[in-house]
C-alpha cells in the first residue's frame, strides 16, 4: 500500500511538473495524461499488428512464403547483422539519401530565396517550376543513368531531383505569404531587402522550411530507393529487387521493414532539429 501511494505521488508530481497554480497543474496533468494515452495506444496497435501477423502466418491464415512473418524477419536481420551485410546495405542507402537530401534542400532554399528576391525572375521561371513539379521524376531515371553513369551519382541525382522542386515551391510560397504589414513597417524604417529577409522573412518561415525538410527527407529516400531499383550493387533498394528476382520474399519484407524504421528515424531527426533551432531562435 505504501509503495502504491509513493508511486501515485511520484506520478502526480511528474504530471504537474512546472505548474504555476493549482488550476495550471490540473491542465498540465490532463494534457500529459492525453499524450501518455496516445503513446500507449500507438504501442498497443503496433504490438497487435505484429502478434496478429505472426499468428496468422503460423496458422496458415496467410501464406508465410508471400508475406513472411516477424520471427522469420528477426532471424534474417540477425543472420545479416552477423555477416556484416545488413549494416553495409543500410549505410549505402542512408548516405545516398542524406547527400541527395542535403543538395536538394540547400539548392531548393537558395533558388526559393532568389525567386523571392526578384519578382522578374520568379515570373520567368514559375511556369517551368510548375511543369517540373507535375512531371513524374521517376520517368527521368533512365535519362539520369545515361547522363550521370551507372552508379551512385545517378542514385543521388534521382534523390536530389525529387526533393529540390518541392523545396522550391514550399519555401517560395512561404516567403510570399510573409506578413505584409511587418515588411511595410521595416521599409518605412529604411530597411533594405537583405535586412527584411534576415529580420522578418527567414525567421517567420522557419516552420515552413522545416515542414519542407520533413517532406524532403521522405522524398529523398523514395528517390534513392528508385535509383537503387534501376542501378545499384548495394542498398535496401537493391535487396528488395534482388529478393524479388530470386523469390526470397523474406528478404524483401525484411528490407521493407528496415526501410520503414529508417524513414521514421530520419523524420524524427528533422523534427528534433526543428525544435532545437526554433527554441534557439526564440
Amino acid at each position: 500500500m505504501y509503495m502504491f501511494k509513493r508511486l501515485k505521488t511520484v506520478l502526480n508530481k511528474y504530471l504537474t511538473k512546472d505548474s504555476v497554480t493549482e488550476e495550471h497543474g490540473k491542465y498540465l496533468k490532463k494534457m500529459r495524461l492525453r499524450e501518455v494515452s496516445i503513446k500507449i495506444l500507438q504501442i498497443l496497435i503496433l504490438v497487435v499488428l505484429i502478434v496478429g501477423w505472426q499468428l496468422a502466418a503460423k496458422h496458415k491464415v496467410i501464406d508465410p512464403f508471400i508475406t513472411s512473418y516477424p520471427s522469420q524477419i528477426l532471424k534474417t536481420v540477425y543472420q545479416m547483422a552477423m555477416n556484416g551485410k545488413l549494416f553495409r546495405h543500410i549505410w549505402v542507402t542512408v548516405y545516398e539519401t542524406l547527400i541527395g537530401f542535403s543538395f536538394g534542400s540547400i539548392g531548393g532554399l537558395m533558388i526559393a530565396t532568389i525567386l523571392w528576391w526578384s519578382d522578374y525572375l520568379s515570373q520567368i521561371f514559375e511556369p517551368f517550376i510548375i511543369v517540373l513539379n507535375a512531371l513524374p521524376k521517376m520517368a527521368l531515371g533512365p535519362v539520369l543513368i545515361i547522363w550521370l553513369g551507372n552508379g551512385t551519382i545517378a542514385i543521388i541525382g534521382m534523390a536530389l531531383l525529387i526533393s529540390i522542386i518541392v523545396t522550391i515551391m514550399m519555401v517560395y510560397n512561404g516567403f510570399r505569404e510573409t506578413d505584409k504589414n511587418k515588411i511595410k513597417l521595416l521599409k518605412t524604417l529604411g530597411a533594405n531587402k537583405f535586412e527584411i529577409f534576415k529580420k522578418v522573412v527567414l525567421p517567420e518561415n522557419l516552420p515552413t522550411i522545416f515542414a519542407a525538410l520533413k517532406v524532403n527527407i521522405g522524398l529523398s529516400l523514395v528517390g534513392t530507393i528508385v535509383g537503387e531499383f534501376l542501378v545499384s550493387e548495394a542498398g535496401l533498394g537493391y535487396l528488395i529487387v534482388y529478393g524479388g528476382q530470386v523469390f526470397k520474399l523474406n528478404l524483401v519484407m525484411t528490407s521493407v521493414i528496415i526501410l520503414s524504421i529508417l524513414a521514421g528515424g530520419l523524420y524524427y531527426l528533422i523534427a528534433w532539429l526543428e525544435k532545437k533551432v526554433i527554441k534557439w531562435e526564440k
